[in-house]
């Protein structure tokens, strides 16, 4: 019996909760809207927060409470905005794709350092230590703080630089808010030319740390056939509402700090008979010029 009692008086008290929770959660119930269930039925589930609401349940309420628009996940982008719109009844409205870009080119063998670090592998920390271990103030620290907060393992580090997957990255902006240096931007996805430096140092002084940082020449300022290159803060900025990739900017860049993300066409390689095709042509039209020459003295 002494075993029993007190076996019997947990259960009972067990029971008991159980009776006043349950009648707890009928009593203070929140109903949810229909709709807010739908919603979330056809968001990606991601809860990055990219949106501004605190994960997918947030943005669902405030779109079926007229808070929010009904494209304001830029994850799912026009794909779930035409399904949302669907289920509240209304136009998607325009989505503009983003990606972010990391504003620095400035590999180990290219960027110098202040100092060999060894210690805990976080930019954030680091940057705290004199600015980092860069001497450019603005250069990216490489630890890849940047790459363990993405969700979408859009980020890799390579020779030190922090660079962005295009084709994963959904501009969640979780890479924007984390990085120390703030040179991690948002750009639009279909726009392929980016300055990657963000030294607002002058010319003498980027030059001094990093072969390729923008030297404030403003070569790309005047050669841009659309005006959509502007120079502050001795660096240079493209407006992307004007630019169209034309790659007159990444051509006249004498550091190189200006690049076009394409890749590259593969060369063809021509057969031996095509290379002989091509000398016989070549052959012909100097054997025709010269004949016209002969022509044209007579």
């Amino acid at each position: 019996m002494e075993i029993l009692k007190p076996i019997i008086v947990l259960g009972s008290l067990g029971l008991l909760f159980g009776v006043l929770l349950s009648i707890a959660s009928r009593v203070f119930a929140v109903e949810m809207n229909p709709m807010v269930g739908n919603i979330l039925g056809v968001l990606p589930g991601a809860n990055c927060g990219a949106c501004g609401f605190p994960g997918c349940e947030g943005l669902a309420n405030a779109i079926a409470k007229g808070t929010a628009p009904t494209n304001a996940c830029p994850i799912g982008g026009a794909a779930v905005a035409q399904k949302v719109a669907a289920i509240v009844g209304g136009e998607a409205g325009e989505v503009l794709r983003q990606v972010a870009v990391v504003r620095c080119n400035g590999t180990c063998n290219l960027a110098k350092d202040k100092y060999e670090y060894y210690g805990i592998k976080d930019c954030r920390y680091i940057s705290q230590i004199g600015g980092g271990n860069k001497a450019c103030s603005y250069g990216c620290l490489g630890c890849g703080t940047c790459q363990e907060v993405c969700p979408f393992d859009a980020i890799e580090i390579k020779d030190g630089i922090a660079h962005i997957i295009k084709e994963k990255c959904k501009a969640c902006n979780k890479c924007v808010v984390v990085c120390p240096k703030k040179i991690i931007e948002l750009m639009p996805y279909d726009r392929h030319t980016v300055i990657k430096c963000a030294s607002e140092d002058k010319g003498k002084v980027v030059k001094s740390n990093c072969a390729v940082g923008c030297i404030g020449c403003q070569i790309c300022v005047k050669k841009c056939p659309k005006q959509t290159i502007k120079f502050e803060n001795n660096l240079a900025h493209i407006d992307y509402t004007g630019c169209v990739d034309c790659k007159t900017c990444v051509k006249a860049c004498p550091v190189k700090a200006i690049h076009d993300d394409r890749p590259e066409k593969p060369k063809k390689v021509l057969t031996p008979e095509e290379i002989e095709a091509l000398k016989a042509k070549k052959a012909a039209a100097e054997a025709a010029k010269a004949a016209a020459q002969v022509t044209t003295a007579e």
